[in-house]
This record gives C-alpha cells, sequence and structure tokens, in this order.
C-alpha cells in the first residue's frame, strides 16, 4: 500500500507548516503596526499592549493547553487550534477598534503556542528514532521561513489600501494547508494501527495509549517516582536556560552593528533582517542534518559554548566600541523578538525576528522601563530607530573597522548558535522525554516558563543596561550561558537512536548515564508491520 510511504512526508509537511503559522504570527506584526498607529492613532502605550497581548495569549495557551492535549489528542489540539487561529486572523482582518485588535491578536497568540506543543508531540510520536530528530527540527526551521515570509508580505503590501489587514490574513494560508496534510495523518501510534500503516514499536506506547486514565498526575511531575524530578529539571532547565543567555535581546542590536560596520540608511535594516534570517535557515537546516548523526546532547553543547564566546566577544567589543543608548518611543518591541518556542523560538519556540526593511519613520517600539513610560511620547515628526543607535555622523572611524567587523562575525556566530543548539534541540529533548500519559501536559508547563522568562527577559533589558550598561549586560548574558553549558554537560542524556520508550526506561534510573544512547546501532531499531483483522 501506499500510505507507509506518505507517512514520513505528510509528518514532514505538518511540522514544517506549523512552524511557518508560528514565525509569520510572531513577526507579522513589525510590518503592520506603523499603518495601525496611522489607522487608529495608538499610542506608544497602546502599541506595546497589542504587541504584548499575543504573547499573553501565548502564556494562556501554554498553562491550559497541556490538559487539552492529554485529553483529547495531539491531532485535535492541532486542528482546534487552526480554527482558533482562523478566528482570531478574522477578527484581526475586520477589525475596527483596538479592541478587536487585542482579541484577535491574545486568540492568535493562543492558537500557535497550543499549536506548536500538539504538533512536537505528534511528529514526535508518529516518526521512528531515525526521523524524529530532523522532523521536529523542521518546526524551527518553519519558523524561520515564516519570519522571513511575513517581512517579504509587510513589505509587499505596505503601500496597499489597509495592507495590514491582509498582512494579518495570510497567516491563515499555511495552517489550512496544515489541517489538510493533518486529515491523512493518523492520530497517533493506536491510528497509526488502524490505518495498516509501518510504524515503529515504541516499547508498546500503543497499548498505553488506550489507556482510559492517565497513570501520572500533574503533580508526579515534582515527584521522585520514575525520576519525574528529574526529567522536569532537564526540561526546566533548558527552556530557562534557553531565554535567561539573552538571545531575543541580543538581536536588538543587530542594525546597530550593521551600522557601525558601515552600512548606513536603511540598508542596515534589510541586512539586520534579511542577512541574520538567511544565516538562521542555514545554520537550522545544519542542526537538522545533524541532530540524529552527532546526537542532541552534542549539539546543545556545542551552540551554548559557541553563545557563550560570541556574546561575550560582543561584550568585549563594545568596551572599546561603544554603542550609545538611545531608546525611543516608537521602536520595535522586545516582546514580539520571542525565542524558543517550539516552536521555536524560539518560537513556540527558539526564534527572535530581527527587523524588516522599514524607513527611518517606521514605528517600533520597545518595552519600556517604568521611568521611561512616564516620558511624554515624541513628535510624530521626530525620526525613531529601532536598536539603540550611535550618533548620527560620519563613517566609523577607519581605526575601529577590524573591530566593528569583529562585533558583525560575533552577532552572526550567536545566532547560527543558537539555532544549531537551543533554538531546535530544546523543544525536541522535550518531546521525548516524558511519558506518553503525561507528555501535553510536561511539555505545556515547561513552555509556560519559556514565555514567562522571556517576558522577564524582555521587560528587564532596558532597566539592566541602565544598572550595569551594555557591554557588562553581555558578558553577563556569557556568563549565563557558560552556567548552561554546566548544566547541559551534568544533566541533559543523550537521545539519539532511542525509541520514546527506551528513553522512557533509561529516565526510569534515579542516576542516568549521561551518554545513555551513544552506542545503540541503527542496526538495532526493529520495525514490524502490524497485522490487522478483518473484523476492525
Amino acid at each position: 500500500m501506499g500510505r507507509p510511504s506518505l507517512l514520513l512526508p505528510l509528518c514532514a509537511s505538518v511540522s514544517l507548516l506549523g512552524g511557518l503559522t508560528f514565525g509569520y504570527e510572531l513577526a507579522v506584526i513589525s510590518g503592520a503596526l506603523l499603518p495601525l498607529q496611522l489607522d487608529f492613532g495608538l499610542s506608544c502605550s497602546q502599541q506595546e499592549l497589542l504587541v504584548g497581548s499575543l504573547l499573553l495569549g501565548a502564556l494562556l495557551a501554554s498553562l491550559v493547553g497541556g490538559c487539552l492535549i492529554d485529553r483529547y489528542g495531539r491531532k485535535q489540539a492541532i486542528l482546534g487550534s487552526n480554527l482558533v487561529l482562523l478566528a482570531g486572523s478574522l477578527s484581526l482582518g475586520l477589525a475596527g477598534s483596538l479592541a478587536w485588535l487585542l482579541l484577535g491578536r491574545s486568540v492568535a497568540g493562543f492558537a500557535i503556542s497550543l499549536s506548536s506543543m500538539a504538533c512536537c508531540i505528534h511528529v514526535s510520536e508518529l516518526a521512528g528514532p531515525r526521523q524524529r530528530g530532523v522532523l521536529v527540527a523542521l518546526y524551527e526551521a518553519g519558523i524561520t521561513v515564516g519570519v522571513l515570509l511575513s517581512y517579504a508580505l509587510n513589505y509587499a503590501l505596505a503601500g496597499a489600501p489597509s495592507g495590514w489587514r491582509h498582512m494579518f490574513g495570510w497567516a491563515a494560508a499555511p495552517a489550512l494547508l496544515q489541517s489538510l496534510s493533518l486529515l491523512f495523518l493518523p492520530a497517533g501510534t493506536v491510528g497509526a494501527a488502524a490505518h495498516k500503516d509501518l510504524i515503529l514499536l515504541q516499547g508498546g506506547e500503543a497499548t498505553k495509549l488506550d489507556l482510559g486514565r492517565p497513570r501520572y498526575a500533574f503533580v508526579d511531575l515534582f515527584r521522585a517516582r520514575d525520576n519525574m524530578r528529574g526529567r522536569t529539571i532537564v526540561g526546566l532547565g533548558l527552556v530557562l536556560f534557553q531565554q535567561l543567555t539573552g538571545q531575543p535581546n541580543v538581536l536588538a542590536y543587530a542594525s546597530t552593528i550593521f551600522r557601525a560596520v558601515g552600512f548606513q540608511g536603511g540598508s542596515s535594516a534589510v541586512l539586520a533582517s534579511v542577512g541574520l534570517g538567511a544565516v538562521k535557515v542555514a545554520a537550522t537546516l545544519t542542526a537538522m542534518g545533524l541532530v540524529d548523526r552527532a546526537g542532541r546532547r552534542a549539539l546543545l553543547l556545542a551552540g551554548c559554548a559557541l553563545m557563550a564566546l560570541s556574546v561575550s566577544g560582543l561584550g568585549l567589543v563594545s568596551f572599546a566600541v561603544p554603542l550609545h543608548s538611545g531608546p525611543a518611543c516608537l521602536a520595535m518591541p522586545n516582546a514580539t523578538r520571542l525565542s524558543g518556542l517550539p516552536g521555536d523560538s524560539s518560537l513556540p519556540r527558539g526564534l527572535a525576528p530581527p527587523l524588516p526593511p522599514t524607513t527611518d519613520q517606521s514605528p517600533r517600539q520597545p518595552v519600556l522601563s517604568t521611568s521611561e513610560k512616564t516620558r511624554p511620547p515624541p513628535r510624530a515628526e521626530d525620526p525613531t530607530v529601532l536598536s539603540l543607535t550611535p550618533p548620527a555622523g560620519p563613517s566609523p572611524v577607519p581605526k575601529h573597522a577590524l573591530l566593528h567587523w569583529a562585533a558583525l562575525v560575533c552577532m552572526m556566530v550567536f545566532v547560527s548558535a543558537f539555532s544549531i543548539g537551543f533554538g531546535p534541540v530544546t523543544w525536541l529533548v522535550l518531546s521525548e522525554i516524558y511519558p506518553v500519559e503525561i507528555r501535553g501536559r510536561a511539555f505545556a508547563f515547561c513552555n509556560s516558563f519559556n514565555w514567562a522568562a522571556n517576558l522577564f527577559i524582555s521587560l528587564s533589558f532596558l532597566d539592566l543596561i541602565g544598572a550595569i550598561g551594555l557591554s557588562w549586560t553581555f558578558l553577563l548574558y556569557g556568563l549565563t550561558a557558560v552556567f548552561g553549558l554546566g548544566f547541559i554537560y551534568l544533566f541533559v542524556p543523550e537521545t539519539k537512536g532511542q525509541s520514546l520508550a527506551d528513553i522512557d526506561q533509561q529516565f526510569q534510573k534515579k542516576w542516568f548515564p549521561l551518554s545513555f544512547g551513544h552506542r545503540q546501532s541503527s542496526a538495532g531499531v526493529q520495525y514490524s508491520r502490524i497485522e490487522i483483522s478483518a473484523a476492525s
């Protein structure tokens, strides 16, 4: 039959389209904010609220989505979230007031957060050990492509009448295509058996999925039973270090560094968005090729080490070539630069999109500190800049040219390192380490800390710079990455080449070996065709 051969491309399309929807919805606000401000006369605080409403909806989904995923199943959760996204897109496209915009953004945030969790879990359960890594990592690649696609559509629709309505509406397209692909996929390993598909026997998970009641309660995540507490430490550690290394905020200086290298005016914004986006795509594709060969643990260690070195280098360079700070009211909000979502962000799951190509008048609003929010907004004719840019003046002094290029290299390495390590691998590991009965709730619990940590990092960014300076802020992020490297080395095991049931059994040992799974040969993975009687 042809179905077994279609299972892999269908899983790939579901993962890619899910990530594309997440990335597009995450970044589309960057191009829609200017026309929205003009059409609705939005103040700085209203723009901030509009951007942050997506984050609030996503945080709500991470709190309640796990129960929905475990109760109704992964496939139904994705289909339901796509319906919710369609409603949110309709609300945004037809919005006639700020209230409808806030409602639509909150609903869209809820939908993409729920879908990202369910998608990663569903794909990981359907795929075998040899394909699971690349299929889940494909979600991260979809996020980056979605961000670039949103920039392209923002640019194309910038001059169209009510173009922002079309920008929001197009988010429904990949979601509808994903729903179409899902209709041809089984609901899980039990559904795969019913479809007579060739599936990997993952330690009897198909039998466990058929149980009427879950074996685990939510409080078991914090108990020693089956080493659930150890699994939760691994999951929370990964999502927290993913955010606390400062990836969402480091990219706030992308345009500054491009300008310092010598790219003046609008070209720096173009390079910051398209250039860094292309780097993230290339790095994510590299991770996809290595995750099932080198392994999850190796990519996390390598990525975190490179992040520590590059962001520390960025801090040292900024000592010699200061990047002057001058945040303006109408700059891009930090809250839109979400990372580590599974999708993702980064992003969720794993992504912090840089700025799209814009003119000097583009309103891009930051999350302001309390003291700055009390200042009167600048006049409409005042030019604003995204990142904390150096004062206008002549081209960089030649004696600093080498340092400027060093800063650029550090930025590129940092972006690449995140996209190879924390970006795709965090959510892959989370989809593997928990038992099937509680996987949805556990994934959502860790994801809620991801969103909360992102909010904390974004809101504290300007205050941290004011307290210790930009250079020390980058060095602090580097030190955090060093601690993250130690955490990964001590607590995160290797899971490549193993079925989900084998990973579960390994984690049930109180002290699991750090390299379990390294010696497992792919030749030992056994497949079996499930025979279905005519009566079924």
